[in-house]
């Protein structure tokens, strides 16, 4: 059994998240601002599906990315030399989103529900919520989102609708960020293609105590790249 929160119940010790299914510590509350915050601080994410309660996670090991060790392959450093596109930043968060939202081959609905979209477009608008965008020939063709919280930054979801969109922008993300001198990317759970980038896991105990070390240190002002990151 897991606990249900109300909206001001706090979470429980990540220590009693479930071995099956990996992390899984509560449901209930809501998503509102402070609690995603309240979540993101303590290692915890929402993840559910549409007509489901709000179920919060924390799994055990957690899959991250350390920005110096993302894996860039021959090819898709050669797109990179090439430089047929364009990498924005923040100008398309809720469009963004809607595209990680959208069907995909082999996959049945999504768990980017519109109560997430209305969700994280809010924490964009206060400053949390990033996304960074591939373009091409002026259409988004790929992109991610995700929350920055001082030196820490949570990784949600990706799309890509040309090869190598997504890739593009996460090899643009973590060149900024090593420079930014951000500590990690929360990939929160293992998938063969984020450990052919780079990702790995960890315990979450490691996690944890990196993620404390990082979201106070002073967060970036202007979430704008440099260029000539490749």
């Amino acid at each position: 059994m897991i606990p249900l929160l109300q909206n001001h119940t706090p979470f429980p010790p990540l220590q009693q998240a479930l071995a099956y299914p990996n992390g899984l510590l509560a449901a209930g509350g809501d998503l509102s601002p402070a609690r995603l915050l309240d979540a993101y601080r303590h290692g915890i994410f929402p993840w559910f599906s549409e007509g489901d309660p709000i179920l919060w996670w924390s799994p055990d090991p957690r899959m991250v990315l350390f920005p110096s060790e993302i894996k860039i392959s021959h090819s898709l450093r050669k797109t990179l030399r090439n430089g047929h596109y364009e990498v924005r930043t923040d100008t398309a968060f809720e469009q963004v989103m809607r595209a990680c939202a959208a069907p995909r081959e082999g996959a049945s609905g999504t768990w980017i529900v519109e109560e997430m979209v209305a969700a994280y477009c809010e924490l964009h608008k206060m400053g949390y919520g990033h996304s960074v965008e591939t373009w091409m020939d002026g259409e988004l063709v790929g992109g991610l989102y995700g929350m920055a919280l001082g030196r820490m930054f949570y990784g949600e979801s990706m799309f890509s609708l040309r090869t190598d969109a997504s890739k593009i922008a996460l090899a643009h993300l973590s060149a900024q960020l090593k420079r930014w001198d951000f500590g990690m990317i929360d990939c929160q759970m293992h998938t063969p293609h984020l450990a052919t980038l780079g990702a790995r896991e960890i315990p979450r105990s490691e996690f944890i105590t990196r993620l404390q070390a990082l979201i106070y240190q002073q967060p970036v002002g202007d979430w704008q790249f440099d260029e000539g990151l490749y």
